[in-house]
């Protein structure tokens, strides 16, 4: 028999709130969309009001509800503030379990090692981890409070936008390990600097616990500072470092064949071998970090590399898959749409350099949030585009204006105001053996052009099964 998450008697005491019936919930959800039957409905305030979705939550199957209006006759939890309490369910769940919990930040790589940590913890037990990209201020708490009390190993991502945003979600989080995989510039509109977001990064050592792990890129412009910052934070925190000889964790030899990538590691004097179905030398910093944290866990390096062979990214996050065109004809799309700043952009292009392709293409939605240098920085990239030496190129919103002049008379450039303009350009350009490129911030919509070719593919698909039929 499956354990409840929560009863209405344990959440009523985490939260101070007061239980309308008595039940139990088995998950917690924040969209009525994703709702399934006996999960607990959290009615946030915040673009719109999750109080006005509490009907379709019930309708959808809800167990109870979370909520901070009146509420009688139907299971449910009434709070003064529904966030102020799934804070307080997240720190609760924190406190009942015994898990190893790690938690993640940089600016770029992050969500990559969160989910290379998740597929290795899943082999070795109960696991737990924040869904998608969680690692906002309603992301963290929500995640602490789905997690089941028997995990025995948990990672959770922690990101920010603005200063003072990790120190709260690391205390909450109170991780044994705790990792910064880069600093690069990203949100400089609310940081200012990098030297800011250093800063603002290093805080995920706030809520280390004591005699726990700081896990550091030794290559980065910033790992003096952090490693200060590091001990400042956990006195008692034992420092470990990847990234470069020298380092606990490093890559020795890298190998593609333009589809996958092999990589040869130095983890703690083992040598190992992982291959990822991903292209680009960056994967091998993640891979490092990954194995670096996984034993700080308890598990052996080896056992862990195991674990980790053939990881595939997530939908968004570089994952390749091929679309059909008319007739047998197919083209490659590696997604890389859900974000973007100027380092991930770069990783991505200098990989997509070295896919085999009969002509490449590629699609660019405009990188948020980098404040006065944006222009410089968006026009920056022209160097790494070119050099994938693309048949056409893409580019989606104002402020990637600079990077269409930059590539004026160098390559043929399409410009649209928004992603949604380019999908049926994008889609009558492909023709059999292409390799098409999609990357830009998640505001940008750009996954919306992977998700359009999705459907085409799909439609293509269903035409050709059905040319075959008699």
């Amino acid at each position: 028999m499956i354990k409840p998450l929560w009863t209405s008697e344990e959440a009523a005491k985490a939260t101070g709130g007061r239980a309308v019936g008595r039940w139990a919930i088995y998950g917690l959800s924040i969209d009525t969309r994703s709702i399934q039957p006996g999960d607990m409905f959290v009615a946030l305030k915040d673009v719109r009001d999750g109080h006005d979705f509490v009907p379709n939550a019930y309708e959808a199957g809800a167990g109870a509800c979370l909520v901070s209006r009146p509420i009688e006759d139907v299971p449910a939890l009434q709070v003064d503030d529904t966030l102020t309490a799934l804070e307080a369910m997240g720190r609760a769940a924190r406190a009942r379990t015994d898990a190893f919990c790690c938690a993640v930040t940089g600016s770029v790589g992050k969500t990559s090692v969160k989910e290379m940590l998740a597929q290795i913890f899943r082999a070795f037990g109960p696991a737990h981890w924040s869904v998608k990209s969680f690692n906002n201020h309603w992301g963290v708490p929500l995640t602490l409070a789905r997690m089941p009390q028997d995990t025995t190993r948990a990672v959770f991502e922690i990101g920010m936008n603005t200063p003072g945003e990790i120190e709260p979600r690391s205390e909450m989080v109170r991780p044994h390990a705790a990792l910064i995989t880069k600093i690069a510039p990203a949100h400089l509109e609310g940081m200012g600097s990098e030297d800011a977001v250093a800063l603002e990064k290093s805080a995920i050592f706030a809520g280390l616990r004591s005699g726990g792990y700081a896990i550091l890129p030794l290559g980065d412009n910033f790992y003096e500072f952090l490693r200060d910052k590091a001990a400042e934070y956990a006195p008692d925190a034992k420092i470990l470092t990847f990234g470069t000889e020298g380092s606990q964790a490093f890559v020795t030899d890298y190998e593609t064949d333009g589809v996958s990538s092999r990589f040869t590691l130095e983890v703690l004097g083992e040598t190992v071998d992982v291959s990822v179905d991903a292209v680009g030398e960056h994967w091998g910093q993640n891979v490092a970090a990954a194995l670096l944290m996984a034993n700080c866990s308890g598990l052996g390096v080896i056992e862990a590399a195991k674990a980790l062979n053939g990881y595939a990214p997530p939908e968004g996050r570089g994952n390749a898959e091929w679309l059909n065109l008319e007739g047998e004809d197919r083209a490659l799309m590696v997604d890389d749409a859900y974000n973007a700043n100027p380092e991930s952009m770069r990783a991505a292009l200098a990989g997509f350099a070295m896919r085999p392709a009969k002509r490449k293409l590629i699609a660019l939605g405009e990188m948020k949030e980098l404040g006065p240098d944006a222009d410089a920085l968006h026009a920056g990239l022209a160097p790494e585009i070119l050099a994938c030496e693309p048949a056409r190129v893409f580019l989606s919103g104002e402020g990637i204006k600079p990077l269409a002049t930059a590539l004026d008379g160098k390559v043929e450039v399409s410009w649209a105001m928004k992603a949604g303009d380019l999908h049926e350009m994008v889609n009558k350009s492909l023709i059999n053996g292409d390799a098409l490129l999609i990357k830009g911030s998640n505001a940008s919509g750009m996954g919306t052009l992977a998700g359009a070719l999705r459907r085409f593919s799909a439609q293509n698909n269903d035409t050709s099964k059905g040319a075959g039929e008699e």
